[in-house]
Protein backbone atom coordinates (compact mmCIF):
# COMPACT_ATOMS: atom_id res chain seq x y z
CA UNK A 1 0.00 0.00 0.00
CA UNK A 2 1.59 3.40 -0.90
CA UNK A 3 0.73 6.01 2.00
CA UNK A 4 0.62 9.94 1.57
CA UNK A 5 2.47 11.63 3.69
CA UNK A 6 2.10 15.61 4.56
CA UNK A 7 3.11 17.90 7.22
CA UNK A 8 3.18 21.71 8.23
CA UNK A 9 5.89 22.99 10.87
CA UNK A 10 3.75 21.94 13.37
CA UNK A 11 3.65 18.67 12.41
CA UNK A 12 7.20 18.53 11.46
CA UNK A 13 8.87 16.94 14.91
CA UNK A 14 6.58 13.66 14.06
CA UNK A 15 7.68 13.47 10.36
CA UNK A 16 10.14 11.22 10.58
CA UNK A 17 8.54 8.93 13.22
CA UNK A 18 5.42 8.53 10.91
CA UNK A 19 7.57 7.46 7.75
CA UNK A 20 9.22 4.53 9.87
CA UNK A 21 6.12 3.62 10.90
CA UNK A 22 4.61 3.28 7.39
CA UNK A 23 8.04 1.55 6.49
CA UNK A 24 7.34 -0.62 9.18
CA UNK A 25 4.13 -1.64 8.83
CA UNK A 26 5.31 -3.11 5.67
CA UNK A 27 3.92 0.13 3.25
CA UNK A 28 5.52 2.23 0.79
CA UNK A 29 5.84 6.00 1.93
CA UNK A 30 5.29 9.23 -0.63
CA UNK A 31 6.51 11.60 1.19
CA UNK A 32 5.09 15.50 0.22
CA UNK A 33 6.73 17.08 3.31
CA UNK A 34 7.42 19.77 4.79
CA UNK A 35 11.50 18.87 4.10
CA UNK A 36 12.22 21.61 7.06
CA UNK A 37 10.72 22.86 10.48
CA UNK A 38 10.48 26.61 8.69
CA UNK A 39 7.06 28.19 8.92
CA UNK A 40 4.43 26.58 6.05
CA UNK A 41 0.43 25.92 5.14
CA UNK A 42 -1.08 22.87 6.32
CA UNK A 43 -3.71 23.14 3.24
CA UNK A 44 -0.78 22.66 0.99
CA UNK A 45 0.27 19.59 2.32
CA UNK A 46 -3.74 18.70 3.04
CA UNK A 47 -3.94 19.01 -0.95
CA UNK A 48 -0.74 17.42 -2.39
CA UNK A 49 -1.86 14.03 0.03
CA UNK A 50 -5.46 14.62 -0.87
CA UNK A 51 -4.78 14.88 -4.81
CA UNK A 52 -2.78 11.88 -4.55
CA UNK A 53 -5.40 9.67 -3.29
CA UNK A 54 -7.44 11.14 -5.67
CA UNK A 55 -5.37 10.56 -8.94
CA UNK A 56 -4.81 6.72 -6.87
CA UNK A 57 -1.04 7.36 -6.52
CA UNK A 58 -1.58 6.66 -3.00
CA UNK A 59 -4.51 4.12 -1.24
CA UNK A 60 -4.62 6.49 2.29
CA UNK A 61 -2.59 9.50 3.83
CA UNK A 62 -1.45 10.62 7.18
CA UNK A 63 -1.43 14.53 7.61
CA UNK A 64 0.35 16.13 10.55
CA UNK A 65 -0.25 19.49 12.09
CA UNK A 66 0.10 21.33 15.20
CA UNK A 67 -3.40 20.29 16.37
CA UNK A 68 -4.55 17.84 13.71
CA UNK A 69 -7.54 19.74 13.26
CA UNK A 70 -6.77 22.58 10.37
CA UNK A 71 -5.19 20.12 8.26
CA UNK A 72 -8.13 17.64 9.20
CA UNK A 73 -10.51 20.37 7.64
CA UNK A 74 -8.89 21.18 4.44
CA UNK A 75 -8.09 17.49 3.38
CA UNK A 76 -11.78 16.98 3.90
CA UNK A 77 -12.56 19.59 1.16
CA UNK A 78 -10.76 17.14 -1.61
CA UNK A 79 -13.72 14.85 -3.10
CA UNK A 80 -13.04 11.29 -1.76
CA UNK A 81 -10.60 12.05 1.16
CA UNK A 82 -12.44 11.16 4.25
CA UNK A 83 -10.10 12.29 7.31
CA UNK A 84 -10.11 12.45 10.87
CA UNK A 85 -7.93 13.76 13.49
CA UNK A 86 -7.25 10.35 16.04
CA UNK A 87 -5.06 10.46 18.91
CA UNK A 88 -6.22 7.05 20.14
CA UNK A 89 -5.81 3.55 18.72
CA UNK A 90 -9.56 2.84 18.64
CA UNK A 91 -10.27 5.58 16.58
CA UNK A 92 -7.66 5.33 14.31
CA UNK A 93 -8.85 1.53 13.49
CA UNK A 94 -12.60 1.36 13.78
CA UNK A 95 -12.63 5.17 11.92
CA UNK A 96 -11.32 2.43 9.05
CA UNK A 97 -13.34 -0.21 9.67
CA UNK A 98 -16.72 1.74 10.02
CA UNK A 99 -16.61 5.14 8.19
CA UNK A 100 -13.74 4.28 5.29
CA UNK A 101 -11.59 6.87 6.30
CA UNK A 102 -8.79 6.87 3.98
CA UNK A 103 -6.39 10.30 5.83
CA UNK A 104 -5.52 9.85 9.55
CA UNK A 105 -4.91 13.33 10.44
CA UNK A 106 -2.28 14.01 13.40
CA UNK A 107 -1.33 16.99 16.18
CA UNK A 108 2.23 17.35 15.75
CA UNK A 109 2.11 19.23 19.17
CA UNK A 110 -0.41 17.04 21.06
CA UNK A 111 0.71 13.65 20.74
CA UNK A 112 4.41 12.39 20.76
CA UNK A 113 6.67 10.10 18.84
CA UNK A 114 5.73 6.67 20.22
CA UNK A 115 2.13 7.43 20.15
CA UNK A 116 2.00 8.47 16.61
CA UNK A 117 3.88 5.19 15.37
CA UNK A 118 0.94 3.15 17.19
CA UNK A 119 -1.87 5.34 15.49
CA UNK A 120 -0.03 4.82 11.82
CA UNK A 121 -0.06 0.78 12.90
CA UNK A 122 -3.79 1.05 13.86
CA UNK A 123 -4.26 3.04 10.93
CA UNK A 124 -2.45 1.16 8.21
CA UNK A 125 -3.76 -2.64 9.55
CA UNK A 126 -7.58 -1.67 9.27
CA UNK A 127 -9.88 -2.30 6.58
CA UNK A 128 -13.49 -1.11 5.74
CA UNK A 129 -15.57 -4.22 7.39
CA UNK A 130 -18.21 -3.85 5.01
CA UNK A 131 -21.09 -4.62 7.50
CA UNK A 132 -24.52 -3.62 6.09
CA UNK A 133 -24.79 -0.78 7.79
CA UNK A 134 -21.68 0.54 7.63
CA UNK A 135 -21.61 0.30 3.73
CA UNK A 136 -24.85 2.13 3.93
CA UNK A 137 -24.18 4.75 6.10
CA UNK A 138 -20.84 5.77 3.77
CA UNK A 139 -22.96 5.03 0.96
CA UNK A 140 -24.44 8.14 2.32
CA UNK A 141 -21.79 10.15 3.45
CA UNK A 142 -20.51 9.91 -0.16
CA UNK A 143 -24.25 10.83 -1.55
CA UNK A 144 -23.82 14.09 0.73
CA UNK A 145 -20.44 15.16 -1.12
CA UNK A 146 -22.04 15.14 -4.26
Amino acid sequence: MRVAIGCDHGGYPLRQAVIEAVREAGCEPLDFGAHSPERSDYSDYAEKVGRAIQKGEAERGVLICGSGVGISIAACKIKGVYAAVCHDTYSAHQGVEHDQMNVLCLGGLVIGTQLAKELVMAFLKAEFDGVDRHAMRVAKMKKIEG
